[in-house]
């Protein structure tokens, strides 16, 4: 398993990000696979720096793969600078704690690339988000599944610039996991996947986090009263502004 959350599980229904992760991967591609999906597990903050990732025998048995298979992923990733391993008694294979960032000035370069898949993303994040907030809003949430979403919005909210990305995007995974559609929750965290990279390479503007702060709590609020109407309109206002951030530092 990732590193334990000292918050609590949502339903086992659900279907866990790191669940949906740490799936088997295709043999066709089983290295490409393995070196995106520990990928995804490290930008989407799934396990954070300084976090241990789940051992080669373990993951081995979760990716469907070869030890081998993970070995390599495991060394494309170190030479890359996105994790470590550590000898002794508490060693194991950790995110690095200064994880590789792409320089502000490669921005446009960034967006470039991606081309059309921005535009792609951006519009899949709308869909799939503001839906995944309607549907938590509409769902008899357990206990569990609302101290979940209470504990990450606590952790989005008092964490400070340098680590919200990551809280920021486990809140937003959380959100999805409420709905119970473990389809739906690996979609977001693919489509989230895509746009981390640009998301991190820009500035983190204060006044813009506080914001993105405020409009947590109202999401989160409406999924909890099951609000449905209001969960909708609070989503789908704050991923608007994130896609409008996003676009001004591209023009």
């Amino acid at each position: 398993m990732t590193a334990s959350r000292e918050v609590p599980e949502p339903s086992a229904s659900a279907g866990t990000v790191d669940d949906l992760l740490f799936r088997p991967v295709r043999a066709g591609n089983a290295f490409e696979e393995t070196v995106e999906r520990l990928l995804q597990t490290i930008r989407l903050g799934v396990v954070g720096p300084g976090g241990r990732l789940p051992t080669e025998r373990e993951m081995a048995a979760r990716f469907k793969v070869s030890r081998v298979t993970v070995r390599e992923a495991i060394g494309a990733l170190k030479q890359a600078g996105y994790i470590e391993s550590q000898r002794g008694r508490y060693g194991g294979t950790f995110v690095t704690r200064a994880l590789p960032r792409a320089g502000r000035r490669n921005v446009r370069q960034l967006a470039q690339e991606m081309g059309s898949a921005l535009e792609d993303a951006l519009t899949m994040r709308y869909v799939l988000e503001v839906g995944a907030a309607e549907a938590a809003a509409l769902r008899t949430l357990t206990v569990q599944d609302q101290g979940y979403l209470r504990q990450r919005l606590k952790e989005a909210t008092d964490v400070g610039l340098e680590d919200f990305r990551r809280h920021d995007s486990l809140l937003h995974l959380a959100i999805a996991e409420a709905v119970g559609s473990p389809s739906l929750t690996s979609a977001v965290a693919e489509v989230r996947g895509r746009l981390n990279e640009l998301l991190d390479a820009i500035p983190l503007l204060a006044r813009n986090i506080e914001h993105s702060k405020e409009q947590h709590a109202e999401i989160v609020a409406a999924i909890l009263v099951g609000d449905a109407e209001g969960a909708h309109r609070a989503m789908a206002e704050h991923v608007s502004g994130t896609g409008s951030l996003l676009r001004g530092f591209l023009e």
